[in-house]
C-alpha cells in the first residue's frame, strides 16, 4: 500500500476517503493537510484512521502519491510552497480544473511526475467517473499506480487534457442538474401512494432505461422520443433546454484554460 496524502480536507477529500473505505483500502496511510483545524478535526471524526496536520510540506515528503484537493484560486501559490519539499519521485495529482499541467510544472521548478483528475460525487458510493490526463513525462509505473489506486472508485477513463474541463461540466456538476428533480420525483411518487422503496427503484430503472433507449436503442432522437405519447413537461422543454445553454456554457467558459 502506497502512502497517500491530501492537501486539502473538505468535500472531495472526503469523498475519497469513504470510498476508500467502501473498497477495503486501509486509511491508516493516509495523511490530510488543511490550514483549517476544524476541517481536519471534523474529517478525522469520520476517517479516525488518517493522519491529520496543518503541515503541507510534511504531508508532500512523507506520501508516495498527493492529491492536491484545493480551490484553483489558491493552487498555484500551494504548489509554489511545497515544491522544495517534493520528493522526485512521488505522484502528485491536481483535482482543479483550469491549471494545465505545463503550467503546474513551471509553478514545481520543471516537476513533471503530475496528472490531473476531476473527480465526481457519486465516487462516495464507487461509482465515480474520474477522467484523468498525465504528463506526457510520467513513466508507465506511476500511470499504473494511480489507475490501480482508482480502479475500485469507479470509471477513471483516460482523457486529452483539452477535455478536462468539459468533464468538469459534464460529469462532476452534472448531478447537480438532477438532484433536485429526482428528489422531487420521489417525494412525488410516495405523495401519489407508492412507497419509499418502491419510488428509489422505479427512478433508480427508470433513469437507467431512459439512457439505455436514448443512447443505445439505435433510434434517432425524435424516434426516442415519440415512444412516449403523453410529455407533461413539453410546453417547458425549450425553457429548459436553455437554461443549460446559457449556464452551462458559462461555467465552462469560467473555468477552461
Amino acid at each position: 500500500m502506497k502512502t497517500i496524502g491530501f492537501i486539502g480536507g473538505g468535500r472531495i477529500t472526503n469523498i475519497f476517503l469513504h470510498a476508500f473505505e467502501n473498497s477495503g483500502i486501509s486509511l491508516e496511510n493516509v495523511s490530510v493537510s488543511d490550514i483549517n483545524q476544524d476541517v481536519l478535526n471534523a474529517l478525522k471524526q469520520k476517517h479516525p484512521k488518517i493522519t491529520i496536520t496543518t503541515d503541507n510540506l510534511k504531508v508532500v515528503s512523507e506520501s508516495h502519491v498527493v492529491f492536491i484537493a484545493v480551490h484553483p484560486p489558491v493552487l498555484m501559490d500551494t504548489l509554489t510552497k511545497i515544491k522544495e519539499a517534493l520528493p522526485e519521485n512521488t505522484i502528485l495529482i491536481s483535482l482543479a480544473p483550469k491549471h494545465t499541467i505545463e503550467k503546474m510544472s513551471l509553478a514545481l521548478g520543471g516537476f513533471d511526475n503530475l496528472a490531473r483528475m476531476n473527480p465526481s460525487a457519486s465516487t462516495i458510493v464507487n461509482k465515480g467517473i474520474n477522467p484523468i490526463t498525465f504528463s506526457p513525462s510520467m513513466k508507465d509505473t506511476s500511470r499504473n499506480v494511480i489507475l490501480e489506486l482508482m480502479k475500485t472508485l469507479g470509471s477513471t477513463p483516460e482523457v486529452d487534457e483539452a477535455k478536462i474541463e468539459a468533464y468538469a461540466v459534464i460529469s462532476a456538476m452534472g448531478h447537480t442538474y438532477f438532484f433536485f428533480q429526482l428528489q422531487k420525483l420521489k417525494e412525488l411518487a410516495i405523495s401519489y401512494g407508492m412507497n419509499e422503496q418502491e419510488a428509489q427503484s422505479t427512478i433508480t430503472d427508470m433513469l437507467w432505461g431512459t439512457t439505455e433507449t436514448l443512447f443505445k436503442s439505435g433510434l434517432t432522437y425524435e424516434e426516442v422520443t415519440d415512444l412516449v405519447p403523453v410529455k407533461p413537461l413539453g410546453t417547458v422543454e425549450e425553457t429548459i433546454k436553455g437554461y443549460y445553454d446559457e449556464y452551462l456554457t458559462a461555467i465552462f467558459n469560467k473555468i477552461k484554460p
